[in-house]
């Protein structure tokens, strides 16, 4: 998602606008269903306003969302969470934050993979993130909700298939001008982003860094041990990926 560091321009380059990758929009398309039908989005009348609509998306996040001291208990609606989770968001710049992120990545993503890899990939890893960070914040009866441990697990396969993508973005320190960097650049220090912060980070509500830096190692163990040498180098242009998070509603 967009990120207090860097607001970030979409121009999708030649590779993205002719590739074919009917995954990545599906769950585009899906998550965004979820979301407007949710009580999240807050368009829907059969949540009501006010405390009411409060209460039905806490409820709402409780049954999707993954509560990590609840997760371990056995119970089978729990052990769906880590899946369920994914496709759940906790706001309108949350949703579209991730979905500007996967649609950019996911393309060129899937389209390297394959699309029945590519989904067992996205689902697989971003699960796998959500559990690592459970299994570290095992207390905490915070829900976590979202697609950025998988986008974030599509980043690091991205690092690792196209090093040298470009990556253009408008940095706020530089007066917004736009500036471009390689992928092996970018995205290294947004990792690195993401272990400073988790390390500051409480165990309020907020964003899980955790699950993005597990999903990041995965999504680029996996390319590498997937794919061996990374492919040679492409021009494509792509926002600084900064995906927000897992929301901790």
């Amino acid at each position: 998602m967009i990120s207090k560091w860097s607001a970030s321009i979409v121009r999708a380059g030649r590779s993205v606008r002719g590739s074919s990758a009917p995954v990545t929009y599906s769950l585009i398309a899906l998550c965004c269903a979820v979301f407007l039908a949710g009580p999240a989005s807050g368009l829907s009348p059969a949540y009501g306003t006010g405390d009411d609509l409060l209460a039905a998306q806490r409820a709402y996040f409780r049954r999707w969302g993954v509560i990590p001291a609840e997760l371990f208990e056995g119970s089978a609606g729990s052990a769906l969470t880590p899946a369920t989770a994914l496709f759940v968001h906790g706001s309108w710049v949350h949703l579209l934050g991730n979905m500007l992120f996967l649609y950019v990545f996911g393309a060129m993503t899937e389209e390297r993979m394959g699309r029945v890899q590519f989904i067992l990939f996205y689902v697989g890893c971003g699960s796998l993130a959500l559990l690592g960070y459970a299994a570290v914040n095992a207390d905490s009866e915070q829900s976590l909700v979202g697609a950025s441990g998988a986008i974030s697990a599509v980043l690091g396969a991205f690092l690792y298939l196209f090093p040298r993508a470009r990556v253009t973005s408008l940095l706020p320190f530089l007066f917004f001008l736009p500036v471009r960097f390689p992928a092996w650049i970018v995205l290294p220090f947004w990792a690195a982003l993401q272990w400073l912060a988790a390390g500051r980070a409480s165990d309020g509500p907020g964003v899980a860094y955790l699950a993005h830096l597990v999903g990041f190692g995965l999504g680029f163990c996996y390319a590498s041990v997937r794919y061996g040498r990374p492919t040679s180098p492409t021009r494509v242009k792509a926002p600084a990926p900064a995906p927000e998070g897992e929301n901790q509603p």
